[in-house]
């Protein structure tokens, strides 16, 4: 990841050293203005300035600095975790998954070690392998909606910031969701010239190598050009075939043209484009359903097996030595223009979003031909979004109306080798089919400044979503063909949110609010051999409350964020098993009538002495069905393993424990002082806990990941001009055994290992 050039002076976990005169001024989220220049109770921030290096801050020259950054997001009723770029390179963050440990009950987890994400925010989310349906946290890159979440993979190079917000959204932008955001900013063009690059090396070959450069082409149009490329870092290894497993291959490149014609105007072209042809991590076995001739290995800890035969290899079109690794290429191109007309600000936003995916995996983790699958995703995304919002100007009423259209087209074919899955299977499959899915959502919201610092606030929304599931088939070579009916799925709901907000004082601000989030339903599109699998699933609806406040207890000194929320589930959107006489358990999804979700959140940052600084996050969350019958999974697969017999158990999980994790934690703690009079030393611990999750419904023992800790640990040298920088750092400093992810593949059940300690350097120089 790319140092920006003055990165150490807006760094979100703040620099105090005296060595700055910079002084932060205002944060992406106003003091008095918030998400799309609403008033601060508004949950999403509005677009950022232009500046040297991108990030979201506007800087002016002062006698002292914050010690804390985004000051003014501290007048925003929301509970939004914001990450500035120097954080982000500090922990290493280049994918989405990176992103959970920066922040408080937030999940985001690799499906089978692959590039497709789940995200899960206050234990909402939708555990989608396919990814042919819409998330319940949508992921936003520069203001574009990104439904298909495999969509945003390797675009985490040249941030400006990011922030995560949990609850329902959709009333101010953008389309709507039941569980929250992830919005990603990247570095805009910059009026004067400026580039830079930094080489990272570490553990296992890994090399990493960012670069930008940016300036004025005329005194109205500048540009910016970035690029990023990954290679190595493989830390598993396969001792049946003597392979290293997940090396990265990777690059990507992006440009930005930014036109400003007159003063009221602003036109933004940016297009990018992605290549990913990086190995994946293997899962290690926990459960056996195969036969016991067919035991597994022990292995070690960084090791796992794997298999391609000739003829699965011949049938999919790759090479014989194809190891399990992605083949995905990603590109696209936005235009967002927005005209200032005096009262209100016009703004359009135009995406266009491509996915080409050829991914092997190897899901059983075994030498058996029992698990192993390959898919083709071919998908595009067309995002269409226009509003009008009022401009400040001081005024009491802020209000912002607005429409958003996406269109997405997918084309996805998925093979799999059972042949050594006997007597039930014996074969080489292939399922296939085409989706087609159109949303509209319309958007209004308003606030009024009351006296006495109140501020009420409200905003509704209506989303018609229509999808359609069409000429799906299964192949089973040599044996049959299966051809199923198209299937339909239509939602049109609205949703909304209010709420008040209170500024008790200059650095104590109080909050509640209500909201309703909606989610449209889909279908399970994956190893399809009966038509009851495509039964469609329904929309998910959410009732949301959360109140909380923000303090600035001591200016500079000591900070204190927190809050708490319930949330009223309905018709979760869950990933269970439908069971196939003679055939087994098969994923599909399916509606939880009714469930619940309840925590607390606390943000803390502390500077007790002139060099030291601390940060802390804490998330607290318990999750319980309260209605759900479902196939027990753990007990159909027990029976089976006893009986060699598929017999559907089924239970009543109602009052049953979710499953969520239910203690996240991380933090930092750095020292920073000058050693001589033009350069600085920083060095710092990082820490994160994660609590145990389940799996599937009331899962225990290999149904559920173990909970972890892990440390990191970092130091660097750099003059105050920030002209170069110098950096060695350690992650997981402990080397600790842990497990990221897990399920179910036919006839084993896996966890995903995460990777061992990785000790590197980094070298960035900027001009």
């Amino acid at each position: 990841m790319l140092l920006p050039l003055i990165g150490c002076l807006v760094d979100g976990e703040a620099k105090g050293a005296p060595r700055s005169r910079h002084t932060e001024k205002a944060t992406h989220s106003g003091a008095t203005t918030g998400a799309h220049g609403l008033p601060a109770a508004a949950t999403r921030p509005a677009t950022h300035p232009a500046h040297v290096n991108g990030a979201a801050e506007t800087l002016s020259v002062s006698g002292a600095r914050r010690a804390f950054h985004f000051s003014q997001a501290q007048h925003a009723a929301d509970s939004a975790t914001r990450i500035t770029a120097e954080t982000l390179v500090r922990h290493g963050v280049v994918g989405l998954t990176g992103l959970q440990n920066l922040a408080p009950n937030v999940t985001i987890q690799s499906l089978m070690g692959t590039a497709s994400t789940n995200f899960f925010i206050r234990g909402v989310g939708f555990n989608d392998y396919t990814q042919n349906n819409t998330s319940s946290i949508m992921t936003y890159i520069d203001d574009v909606p990104f439904p298909l979440s495999t969509m945003a993979s390797g675009m985490m190079f040249d941030i400006a910031d990011v922030d995560i917000q949990p609850g329902p959204s959709g009333t101010t932008h953008g389309l709507t969701d039941s569980g929250g955001e992830v919005n990603i900013r990247t570095a805009d063009p910059t009026e004067t010239w400026h580039g830079g690059v930094t080489q990272d090396i570490a553990s296992y070959a890994r090399s990493r190598t960012d670069l930008y450069i940016s300036g004025p082409i005329t005194d109205k149009l500048s540009f910016r050009i970035a690029g990023q490329t990954m290679h190595g870092g493989g830390w598993q290894y396969s001792p049946a075939n003597h392979t290293h497993l997940g090396d990265a291959n990777e690059g990507a490149l992006r440009a930005k043209l930014l036109w400003k014609p007159d003063e009221h105007t602003e036109i933004k072209l940016t297009g990018h484009w992605t290549q990913d042809n990086s190995g994946v991590v293997v899962g290690k076995p926990v459960l056996n359903f195969l036969p016991a001739a067919q035991s597994i290995p022990t292995l070690g800890y960084q090791q796992a097996n794997w298999d391609l035969r000739p003829q699965f290899a011949q049938l999919i079109g790759r090479s014989a030595n194809t190891m399990p690794s992605e083949h995905n290429t990603f590109w696209g191109f936005d235009l967002n223009m927005s005209h200032d007309f005096g009262f209100a600000t016009l703004r359009s936003i135009s995406a266009y979003e491509t996915e080409r995916e050829g991914e092997y995996t190897d899901q059983d983790g075994t030498t058996y031909a029992s698990g192993d699958q390959y898919r083709n995703i071919v998908a595009n995304s067309f995002t269409q979004e226009v509003n009008l919002k009022s401009n400040d100007h001081g005024q009491r009423l802020q209000w912002v109306v607005g429409m958003t259209y996406n269109r997405v087209r997918m084309s996805q074919q998925f093979y799999f080798d059972f042949t050594d899955y006997v007597p039930l299977r014996g074969y080489l499959s292939e399922t296939s089919f085409r989706q087609n899915q159109q949303t509209f959502n319309q958007y209004a919201y308003v606030s009024y400044r009351l006296p006495y610092s109140i501020t009420l606030f409200g905003g509704i929304n209506h989303e018609a979503d229509d999808r359609q599931l069409l000429g799906l088939r299964t192949v089973h070579f040599g044996i049959n063909n299966l051809n199923f009916n198209n299937e339909g799925a239509a939602a049109n709901q609205f949703a909304g949110t209010v709420g008040i907000q209170w500024q008790a004082a200059k650095n104590l601000m109080f909050y509640y609010k209500m909201s309703k989030g909606f989610k449209p339903g889909g279908f399970t599109g994956n190893n399809t051999v009966v038509q009851a699998q495509l039964t469609p699933f329904r929309p998910e609806s959410l009732l949301a409350y959360e109140a909380g406040f923000k303090s600035d207890i001591i200016p500079n000194v000591f900070r204190l964020n927190a809050s708490a929320f319930y949330y009223d589930y309905h018709n979760q959107q869950y990933i269970s098993s439908y069971l196939v006489p003679s055939y087994g358990p098969l994923g599909m999804f399916v509606n939880i009538p009714k469930s619940e979700i309840w925590g607390v959140e606390f943000t803390t940052n502390i500077h007790p002495l002139p060099h030291v600084y601390l940060m802390q996050n804490l998330g607290y969350e318990r999750g319980k069905y309260q209605k759900f019958l479902a196939l027990n999974s753990t007990a159909t697969n027990a029976y089976y393993t006893a009986n060699h017999v598929w017999q559907g158990i089924y239970t009543d999980y109602g009052g049953v424990d979710s499953g969520i994790p239910k203690l996240t934690l991380n933090g930092t703690a750095d020292y920073r002082f000058n050693p001589l009079r033009h350069y600085e030393l920083e060095t710092g611990l990082d820490w994160m806990y994660r609590g145990s999750q389940a799996l599937v419904a009331g899962g225990l023992g290999s149904y559920r990941l173990p909970a972890y800790f892990l440390m990191g640990a970092h130091m660097t040298f750099h003059p105050v001009s920030d002209r170069w920088s110098a950096t060695i750092y350690a992650s997981n400093l402990l080397n600790r055994q842990y497990f990221v992810a897990g399920g179910q593949a036919t006839t084993t059940y896996f966890w995903i290992p995460g990777a061992p300690r990785f000790i590197g350097g980094r070298l960035s120089a900027n001009f």
